[in-house]
């Protein structure tokens, strides 16, 4: 992918998520940045499913957060984006 090809703005976060997946189980990463439509988090990728598949998120630290279902839709030598998929 060649440039920022995003409809929507990403603004830089740092939060704790919590993944799951039954390929690793579970995980809490850390997110590089969030926008409308997804997230970056940091995670080693050669550890995560491939693109296209979905994996299950939670941010941590706050009371009744939702847990949200996210495609994977990219990777790069930092980790993983994520693709908000509606319920």
């Amino acid at each position: 992918m060649t440039g920022n090809q995003r409809g929507a703005v990403r603004t830089p976060l740092s939060a704790n998520v919590k993944i799951s997946h039954p390929e690793f189980g579970e995980r809490i990463v850390e997110t590089r940045n969030i926008s409308d439509t997804g997230l970056f988090i940091f995670v080693d990728p050669s550890e995560m499913p491939p693109v296209g598949e979905v994996i299950s998120g939670q941010v941590q630290g706050l009371e009744d957060a939702p847990v949200v279902k996210m495609k994977i839709v990219r990777t790069d030598e930092e980790g993983l984006g994520l693709q908000f998929i509606e319920p």
